[in-house]
């Protein structure tokens, strides 16, 4: 067994920072919300080796820049290591320090007191596509179901029996029907194919796809002509890349107008609102955008560390989040009322020890 220990940046909360984007509710990913911790399984060499990630002393919103713990299911050697270091950082974006996080709250200082700035995601590009195919155009327990499965088919288990997302030569090699039949991917089975050979092959496309150097815009056009990627997708690849110019904008995002920012209208002109809202953002719109929302599903569903993918993870769904919104729009009023009936007594009362007194 080996434990490796990661020194993340000194503001880093492993709690608030993984439970800061939706896919830490896919698998393989599971958090464990009373331990705090994060465990799935990497494919390190080849080989799967299971991981516990978790950051002994810091609290879900406080504290924080204590070193984090992974501990794996068995022996690895010194190269696995070092892709494991890889892979862990990209997933907890360990690679954004203090100082980047400031620059969000610059420009967006409404999330500093919480320090919300990193968004989780995947331990590779690949899984992050992947993901963010099949969450287009399907409902959120559509694509938490095609994940697991994608995992329990496809992926490989570590000696503590943990299973691996696919990688890029296994689905390469995996037949259409498959995915569709067993997988339940639907129309996205050729497309994920054709993904996957695209990422076995080394195509240089994914070389400048990870490259910095890479304009947003020609990332954009790069990301557009890869298998089932549209408008949506790419923006969010990009955000999974760091790059924060565009919103990946869906029915969330015209819910999100409607019932928080108060926007009337046909969904395509909501969604061109919401975009206009978040443009002063600049180069971090989306950061803007996205913990504007999740704050409303907190409110909601309770803090993001407390949500458990088998229950709150299945929750997503249009009808649960109207009946939800409603209510919540109802307790509100309720208070209001409340609050606005006190208020008439105090002053009532108020006149009648002022009439007293004359």
């Amino acid at each position: 067994m080996t434990t490796l220990r990661l020194m993340p940046p000194r503001d880093y909360r492993l709690a608030r920072d993984v439970c800061s984007y939706g896919y830490f509710l896919l698998s393989p990913n599971r958090w464990t919300i009373h331990e705090h911790t994060l465990t799935r399984a990497l494919l390190l060499g080849g080989k799967p080796a299971g991981v516990a990630i978790s950051q002994p002393g810091a609290e879900p919103m406080s504290g924080g820049g204590t070193e984090l713990l992974c501990r794996f299911d068995r022996a690895l050697t010194k190269q696995e290591i070092a892709d494991a270091r890889i892979q862990i950082t990209r997933m907890l974006r360990l690679d954004e320090d203090a100082a980047h996080i400031r620059s969000f709250h610059r420009v967006d200082p409404r999330w500093k007191k919480l320090g919300r700035g990193r968004l989780f995601r995947s331990p590779t590009l690949f899984e992050d596509v992947l993901k963010t195919v099949t969450s287009c155009n399907v409902t959120w327990p559509g694509t938490v179901h095609m994940n697991r499965r994608l995992v329990e088919v496809l992926g490989k288990q570590s000696p503590g029996g943990l299973k691996t997302f696919p990688d890029p030569k296994t689905i390469a090699d995996a037949s259409p029907l498959l995915l569709r039949e067993r997988c339940r991917v639907g129309y996205r089975d050729k497309r994920i194919v054709e993904l996957g050979a695209i990422f076995a092959s080394g195509d240089a496309a994914i070389t400048k796809i990870e490259d910095p150097a890479t304009s947003d815009d020609d990332l954009h056009e790069i990301l557009l002509a890869l298998p089932g990627v549209g408008p949506y997708a790419a923006a969010n690849i990009m955000q999974l890349l760091g790059r924060y110019s565009r919103l990946p904008l869906d029915t969330e995002s015209v819910r999100h107008g409607r019932t928080i920012l108060g926007f009337r209208g046909g969904s395509k002109q909501i969604m061109l609102r919401v975009k206009r809202h978040f443009e002063p953002f600049g180069d971090q719109a989306f950061r803007s955008y996205w913990f504007e929302m999740w704050h409303h599903y907190e409110s909601i569903h309770g803090p993001a560390h407390t949500w458990d993918r088998d229950a709150t993870g299945t929750a997503f769904t249009a009808a649960k989040l109207n009946a939800a919104i409603k209510k919540l729009g109802e307790k509100t009023k309720e208070r209001k009322a409340s609050q606005a009936s006190k208020r008439a007594k105090t002053a009532k009362a108020n006149l009648g020890s002022a009439g007293s007194s004359a």
